[in-house]
């Protein structure tokens, strides 16, 4: 790739920090997590939500953290310190960034914006090969829903092989209206789908595009599938009729490089 378009990317200092994943165990240790702001990729909690235990609860839930439910026969398995006192909190591997933040860093650049959209990937391992293809593609970023998805645990770090430190990642509420305001930013949505309606090679990403990955067993979600402008398919030529997600992710990518910059894609 030329030196023009080398890639850098755009993070607000004061909400990128990177730091460790962890579990953060009993109510104090929680409730101080949540005051400093913090991300909560999940909330693991004991049914008995009373007093300090409904406050954490309800600061959580505030804060866009998924609340589980689980008897303390589970938090006792997941425990490290034997402490959790009905509570264990799963911190991100990273902080995640908005969707500003992913079209600022195209803009910072001087591209069009090239995204990826995670619709429900449920396997860390997955997440994590995923937003290795897109880095290594010069994608400005990845979004993912907040819900009936895997966040950006320390296995999707690793998975990422470093990638996670060089590219944004948006968990988004609501994925469909995620979409809309990408739509409103002059973003064309491609849904990559075996019973597209054109093959990837016919669909144009020279231009804003975002390609949206279905989730591993039931590929797009009605509501996401509908909101694309276009449903692209890769032609399968041997037995088996599939790829996994972030094999497909690479290929879609890969064709978006070589639409937008021809040789320079080759150095």
């Amino acid at each position: 790739m030329s030196q023009k378009n080398k890639r850098t990317f755009h993070r607000h200092k004061t909400d990128m920090e990177a730091r460790e994943t962890a579990l953060y165990e009993g109510r104090n240790a929680v409730m101080e997590l949540l005051r400093a702001g913090k991300t909560i990729d999940k909330l693991f909690v004991a049914p008995d939500q009373n007093g300090r235990m409904a406050d954490i609860v309800s600061m959580a839930k505030a804060a866009g953290a998924v609340v589980t439910q689980c008897d303390r026969r589970k938090l006792d398995a997941m425990s490290e310190t034997g402490v959790h006192q009905g509570v264990i909190a799963q911190a991100a591997a990273h902080e995640y960034v908005s969707l500003e933040d992913i079209l600022q860093t195209a803009r910072d650049r001087g591209e069009q914006p090239l995204l990826l959209i995670c619709d429900g990937l449920t396997d860390p391992h997955n997440l994590g090969a995923v937003i290795r293809s897109a880095e290594t593609a010069g994608a400005h970023g990845v979004i993912i829903p907040k819900r009936r998805s895997v966040g950006l645990t320390a296995t999707a770090a690793k998975a990422s092989a470093g990638a996670i430190e060089h590219i944004g990642v948006a968990r988004v509420t609501n994925l469909a209206a995620a979409i809309e305001e990408l739509k409103a930013n002059g973003v064309w949505i491609f849904g990559a789908d075996a019973g597209g309606d054109k093959t990837l090679y016919n669909a144009d990403f020279a231009g804003a595009a975002a390609i949206v990955i279905g989730s591993e067993g039931s590929g797009l979600s009605r509501i996401v599938r509908e909101k694309c402008d276009f449903i692209v398919s890769i032609p399968m030529k041997g037995k088996v009729n599939s790829l996994n997600a972030s094999a497909a992710a690479a290929v879609l990518l890969y064709e978006a490089v070589r639409q937008r910059f021809g040789e320079d894609s080759h150095g």
